[in-house]
């Protein structure tokens, strides 16, 4: 096996050419002399990372501005005049602010730092025959690693097996919601990386299922190792208060030498003697430069980062924060995922209603908003926007988590659209979650495409069933609806799925929500018993 192998478009490739070209087994995988071999020819499984300048270069470059060596050379002057108060204080201030900066840029790179060890996570692989957990660092090519839900992808692999298997790949390609993987499949060899359902890569997350696959790429050689090494050959370009400061400095520049040079020619004409003329021109060009400037920049720049990095954002560089500032335009996809990752309940269709929902994100702050007036979910007790509402809350494996700034999502970004999306229609989730206890749960998988929970009222002992999924496969099990008043009537498929369509042609992803009273005795789901809802309603958001 050679480098050039890595090269390869691997999900074209059956799964018999693909352990030949690696020389593996499908079954038993590496032995101890082929690993051996692969990790003193391919390296340790890491992206290499670009060496940084030194501490003492690092600092040095806190001095390379132009403001701050027109201040140099003024203290420089300033020193040889004899002038030593002056020009201690203007040394003084250049250093304080070479300080301030290099004391941050060494936090943040600490911080980085820190994080990177703590992306460090253990892989499980088949050598010989026995299954082995070791460091995602010596994963070699060839080897059979085997995957499961929660488990971060440690290399490039082209899988061989899986079963009922998503992967969360937002970190490589921006897409929040998880892929499902097909291993048999052999995709087309012009397919792109974000549907290659074959193929699961290095930095990824297994979210569902588990599968078995092949590695094909390591360290600098996955998919993230390119990203990493394009990003390292990306050129540094000046911020825009870098460019302002510098075309601000060269404005004082040519007008403090303009003033001098016409002071001096005026004095000579005067009859002023050319030593007492210097003097006096040296103390004007002085005293024309701002030199508090440069600190009283830094340190504004200073109180940005640390307000930064208590909203847990890490900025190494400072002019970086008025780069943030200075952002006009946010070019992202339809799910904002560019920026945050995040997925929001943006509109709901229910009993013939459609409500609009503010806010953004997974920030509780924000109403519903019929779009003719303003609706309070309060005064409404088991319409059916709120039924609507509490199905997504209830069948769902998604929450909002508590942390010391607020709240973090935990599970798949739809279900915690739908917990937020019910929390700001006036739902205590953690309350109707105690209340109706979950008895079972069918989860949701590609065939058939929609999730159902099982729920008790432990006051009243009713049971309901709740679903939600794709609109098609909801709405052929029911045969009722509601309407804007509550009432029951007769679905309208025509209606609902012209609905359906409208919504989506917009870019928004649609799920349908139904329930189902059940027999008091049923304690489980049968998939059979998920085949006539008798309520329908449409969630829409993306």
């Amino acid at each position: 096996m050679t480098t050039t192998l890595l090269a390869r478009h691997w999900h074209h490739l059956p799964e018999e050419e693909v352990t030949e070209l690696l020389e593996t087994d499908a079954s038993t995988g590496l032995d101890t002399f082929s690993v051996e071999r692969r990790r003193e020819q391919f390296g340790p499984n890491a992206v290499t990372v670009k060496r940084g300048d030194g501490a003492l270069r690092r600092f040095l470059l806190q001095f390379h501005q132009p403001l701050i060596y027109i201040l140099m050379a003024a203290a420089l002057i300033k020193a040889l005049l004899g002038d030593w108060v002056d020009a201690g204080v203007i040394f003084g201030v250049v250093l304080v602010n070479a300080t301030i900066g290099f004391i941050q840029e060494e936090k943040a790179t600490a911080a980085i730092a820190a994080l990177a060890d703590t992306l460090v996570s253990d892989a499980t692989v088949i050598r010989a025959g026995q299954r082995v957990v070791i460091s995602t660092r010596d994963v070699v090519p060839g080897d059979l690693v085997v995957l499961s839900a929660g488990d971060k992808v440690p290399a490039d692999i082209r899988l061989l097996a899986a079963r009922e298997m998503d992967v969360d790949e937002s970190a490589l390609t921006g897409e929040s919601v998880p892929v499902e993987k097909v291993a048999p499949l052999v995709n087309e060899n012009a397919t792109v990386l974000a549907e290659r359902t074959n193929m699961v890569y290095a930095s990824t997350l297994v979210t569902r299922g588990e599968g078995t696959g092949i590695v094909v790429a390591t360290g600098d050689d996955t998919e993230v190792g390119r990203i990493s090494t394009l990003l390292g050959n990306v050129e540094t370009l000046d911020t825009p208060l870098t460019q302002k400061m510098a075309r601000f400095s060269t404005v004082i520049l040519w007008a403090i030498l303009g003033l001098s040079l016409v002071t001096f020619v005026v004095g000579m004409i005067r009859g002023e003697s050319a030593g007492n003329m210097f003097s006096a021109v040296v103390a004007l060009a002085v005293g024309a430069i701002p030199e508090g400037l440069p600190a009283a920049v830094t340190i504004t720049l200073a109180i940005g980062v640390s307000r930064m990095a208590r909203r847990r954002a890490i900025i190494r560089k400072l002019p970086a924060v008025e780069t943030l500032g200075s952002t006009t335009v946010i070019c992202s996809d339809k799910t904002g995922t560019l920026t945050a990752n995040q997925m929001t309940t943006q509109i709901v269709v229910a009993g013939g209603l459609t409500y609009d929902v503010s806010g953004v994100g997974y920030g509780l702050e924000g109403d519903l908003l019929l779009r003719t007036s303003h609706h309070d979910p309060g005064d409404a007790a088991d319409s059916p926007l709120e039924l609507c509402l509490a199905t997504g809350a209830l069948c769902n494996d998604g929450d909002l988590v508590p942390d010391g700034s607020g709240w973090s999502p935990s599970g798949d970004p739809t279900d915690v659209a739908l917990v937020v999306a019910a929390a700001k229609g006036g739902i205590d989730v953690r309350a109707l979650r105690m209340r109706w206890e979950r008895l079972d749960a069918v989860p949701f998988d590609s065939r058939h495409r929609y999730m159902a929970t099982l729920n008790r009222d432990v006051e009243t002992r009713t049971l309901v069933l709740h679903a939600k999924g794709a609109a098609e496969p909801i709405l052929a099990r029911c045969v009722t609806m509601t309407d804007h008043a509550g009432g029951l009537v007769p679905i309208d498929s025509e209606a609902i799925t012209g609905s359906v369509e409208e919504i989506a042609s917009n870019g928004y992803r649609v799920m349908a929500m139904a329930i189902k009273s059940m027999d008091e005795t049923r304690t489980s789901i049968e998939h059979g018993g998920v085949s006539d809802r008798r309520d329908q309603r449409q969630d829409d958001h993306g």
